[in-house]
């Protein structure tokens, strides 16, 4: 299993979820890795996914222990379905938000309840100096995690790689400069904290103050 610079960002991203949540929606979820560490943590989750290959893959993947939680999974997309209102405690957009047009948070934030948190994990090409400046510097921080994870992964017991994932959800590069992501997120969720990430990603966070 190659270093996902996703996954990497699970602990960050699950900090973000409000106490006493009790329902998630993972917008672009893929083969399900983070709706099912939601659902592990007692939360009923709807995980959504354009692909339909995706979504047979995470279902695949769910449920293999008895007692398991599984999550909702859906083949859907975001643009198509009308969310309800006031309804979710958190939703997460891990590296999808790029694959729809960025106004779609505005649905989310009308999905969230009172309370709720909207987390995106985003991507974005890079166009400033300063954003060539964070790429440099994750390049090597990225080699060494890559080579750590393979090194791992020699010495893990062949037993232990069984029931891995076989699909990985499409990939699309993204094209929204950060700076305009900034103004535009800054127009349609109020209040949100944007900060960058070390492996190409930034972290957005809204808190529904409602």
């Amino acid at each position: 299993m190659p270093f996902d610079h996703n996954d990497h960002y699970h602990p960050l991203l699950l900090r973000q979820v409000p106490p006493n949540c009790g329902a998630a929606l993972d917008v672009g979820c893929g083969t399900g890795r983070f709706a099912r560490r939601l659902a592990h943590l007692g939360i009923a989750v709807d995980a959504i996914d354009p692909s339909e290959e995706a979504i047979a893959e995470a279902r695949a993947l769910s449920g293999r222990t008895a007692g398991d939680p599984i999550p909702r999974f859906q083949h859907t997309d975001i643009t198509d379905i009308e969310l309800p209102k006031g309804h979710y405690d958190f939703i997460s957009c891990l590296a999808s938000i790029h694959h729809m047009p960025f106004d779609t948070v505005a649905a989310l934030r009308e999905a969230l309840a009172p309370g709720g948190v909207l987390v995106i994990l985003g991507c974005y090409p890079e166009k400033s100096r300063l954003d060539w400046a964070w790429s440099l510097a994750a390049v090597p921080v990225n080699a060494v995690a890559r080579l750590t994870v393979a090194v791992k992964d020699r010495l893990r017991p062949v037993s232990a790689a069984t029931g891995r994932e076989r699909v990985r959800a499409p990939v699309k590069q993204p094209a929204m400069p950060l700076l305009r992501i900034r103004g535009e997120a800054a127009v349609l969720l109020p209040g949100c904290d944007i900060r960058r990430l070390l492996f190409w990603r930034y972290l957005l966070v809204f808190r529904n103050h409602g």
